[in-house]
C-alpha cells in the first residue's frame, strides 16, 4: 500500500521529533530516518535554521569522506514547564535538551481546594512571567502537567482539585499568543523517559507504566502521530472492595497498595523523606523479611493490573518506571508473576517484553519540560493557525 503524502507540518515534525529523540544527526542518516531525499531535507533544514529551531555544527566526519555537519535542535530555544504534584506546583524555563535555566516551587495548601490551587497557579505563573520578562525571554512552548487530568472531564479532577478552564484563562492573560499544552502527568513522565533516558528499551508501540505518587499508564505509539500518547488509569483497578482507601475515593485500588505514599506508610516514613533519599532509600532503609514479602505482594498486584490492561489491548512491550525499578531482580519478579497470572497465554506466549527504567518522580519540572519539547517538535515548530502549503 503506497505511503500517504505528508503535509509540510508533518514532514517538519518528523525531522524535529527525530532530532529530539536522537540528540542530533548527520544529514544522510537523518534523510533516511525521515524518508526524504537529501535535496528535500536540505530545503526544509534551511527553513528550520532560519527560524532558529535547529543548528548545524561542524563535527569530525563519521567516516572518510563523510558529512561534517551535525544537525541538532537549537539550544537557545526557550521552553516553559509547569508541573503539579501532590506537594507543590513547579515552574521552570529550559531548552530542548532538558537544561533548566530557572525553576521555582510554590507549595500547595495542606488541604487543597479548587480555589486554593487556582491561587497557587496564579502565583507560580506570575513568577514565571516576571522572570521571562526581566530577561526578555520569549518562550516557544509551555507544557503543563496535571495528575489525573482527563479522567472525568477537562475541568474536573478528583486527584488534585483544580479548574483547568480557569487555569487556561490565566495562561491566556499572562502569556498571550504562546502555545500552551495540558496533559496528564503520566504522559509527561513517559515523554521524559522516551526522550531523556539513555538506551530507552523501546522504539515502537508499547505500554508505559509510572509508579510514583500515583500509578498510571499510557500507550506509547508513533511519536509523530497526534494520538501517540493515550493515558490509561490502570492504577484504579479495584482488587479488594474493603481494602485501603485510594485518593480517587474508592477502596482497594492497586494505587492504594503500590503508590509511593502507600509504600512510605508501609516503611513507617513519609513520601517527602523517600523523595529526599532519592534512589538510595532501598539501601538506606532496612527492609525486614516481612516488609520485603509485603512489597512483593504489592508488586504482584501491580503485575495483575498490567496483565489485565494487556488483555484489553495487547501490546508487546511494557516499560515500568518508579520505585519498583530500584529493587533487586528477585523482588521485581513479582511483577512478572502477576502478569503471568492474568494475561491470556502468559507473558512469554504473548511475547511481552518487560523493562524497568529509573524513577522520574521528584525531578519536576523536568517531565513538563520534556512534554513542552515534544509538543513543539510535533507541531513542526509551526503555529496552529499556519498554512500547510509546501
Amino acid at each position: 500500500m503506497p505511503e500517504q503524502p505528508r503535509s509540510r507540518r508533518q514532514t517538519r515534525a518528523a525531522i524535529l521529533t527525530h532530532l529530539l529523540q536522537s540528540g542530533g544527526s548527520f544529514r544522510p542518516p537523518l534523510a533516511k530516518a525521515v524518508r526524504l531525499s537529501e535535496a528535500s531535507l536540505s530545503r526544509i533544514l534551511f527553513d528550520l535554521k532560519a527560524e532558529g529551531l535547529i543548528e548545524e555544527i561542524r563535527r569530525p566526519a563519521p567516516y572518510v569522506g563523510g558529512p561534517t555537519g551535525l544537525v541538532s535542535l537549537d539550544g537557545s530555544v526557550a521552553l516553559g514547564a509547569v508541573e503539579l504534584t501532590g506537594q507543590w506546583l513547579s515552574v521552570g524555563v529550559g531548552n530542548f535538551s532538558g537544561e533548566l535555566r530557572y525553576t521555582e516551587r510554590v507549595p500547595l495548601p495542606t488541604e487543597p481546594t479548587t480555589e486554593a490551587v487556582g491561587l497557587v497557579f496564579r502565583e507560580a505563573l506570575t513568577l514565571l512571567r516576571d522572570w521571562t520578562r526581566r530577561r526578555r525571554i520569549r518562550l516557544a512552548q509551555i507544557g503543563v502537567t496535571i495528575p489525573g487530568l482527563g479522567r472525568l472531564s477537562v475541568s474536573g479532577n478528583p486527584i488534585i482539585p483544580c479548574d483547568v478552564d480557569r487555569i487556561g484563562e490565566m495562561f491566556d492573560a499572562m502569556f498571550a499568543d504562546l502555545p500552551v499544552a495540558f496533559t496528564n502527568s503520566v504522559v509527561a513522565h513517559a515523554t521524559f523517559h522516551r526522550y531523556r533516558t539513555e538506551n530507552y528499551p523501546f522504539s515502537d508501540a508499547h505500554l508505559f507504566v509510572f509508579v510514583g505518587q500515583g500509578v498510571a499508564g499510557t500507550w506509547m505509539d508513533n511519536p509523530g502521530e497526534d494520538e501517540a500518547l493515550q493515558p490509561v488509569e490502570l492504577g484504579h483497578m479495584v482488587f479488594e472492595a474493603g481494602g485501603p482507601r485510594c485518593r480517587c475515593g474508592h477502596h482497594g485500588c492497586v494505587e492504594a497498595y503500590t503508590s509511593l505514599p502507600a509504600v512510605a506508610e508501609l516503611l513507617r516514613t513519609t513520601e517527602a523523606e523517600l523523595l529526599q533519599l532519592g534512589n538510595e532509600w532501598v539501601t538506606t532503609i532496612s527492609l525486614t523479611p516481612r516488609v520485603r514479602q509485603e512489597l512483593r505482594q504489592r508488586l504482584f498486584r501491580l503485575g495483575l493490573a498490567i496483565g489485565n490492561t494487556l488483555n484489553v489491548k495487547p501490546c508487546r512491550g511494557v516499560a515500568v518506571s518508579g520505585w519498583p525499578s530500584l529493587l533487586a531482580d528477585d523482588d521485581r519478579k513479582a511483577v512478572i508473576d502477576g502478569i503471568d497470572a492474568c494475561l491470556l497465554g502468559g507473558r512469554k506466549l504473548a511475547q511481552v517484553n518487560l523493562a524497568f527504567v529509573p524513577p522520574s518522580n521528584g525531578n519536576d519540572p523536568q517531565s513538563a519540560l520534556a512534554f513542552a519539547a515534544f509538543c513543539l517538535a510535533r507541531s513542526g515548530g509551526m503555529p496552529a493557525a499556519s498554512t500547510e502549503a509546501a
